[in-house]
């Protein structure tokens, strides 16, 4: 492996780490809001979730199951704690 290989590959990893901050970002946004909107529905609360799965996923295409395991969970509790559904 010469330089170039290192250096882009050093790049690639760089670039995933940047896309995994920025969906650790947008998921605790997306937590916040639903957990300290007084005024959002239920409704509003699902949509958000579901266009936070399509960004992940727009940007981790491959990575469903791994979003399914680590996020998913969470946001179905915090809208079941916080909306009181079953």
């Amino acid at each position: 492996m010469d330089g170039r290989d290192r250096v882009s590959q050093s790049g690639e990893v760089q670039e995933e780490a940047r896309k995994i901050r920025r969906l650790q970002i947008m998921i605790s946004m997306v937590m916040s809001v639903i957990s300290q909107d007084p005024n959002l529905t239920v409704e509003e609360a699902s949509e958000m979730v579901a266009g936070a799965k399509r960004a992940a996923l727009a940007m981790f295409p491959d990575k469903e199951f791994a979003y399914d395991i680590l996020y998913k969970p969470r946001l179905q509790r915090l809208i079941a704690e916080r909306f009181r559904v079953q």
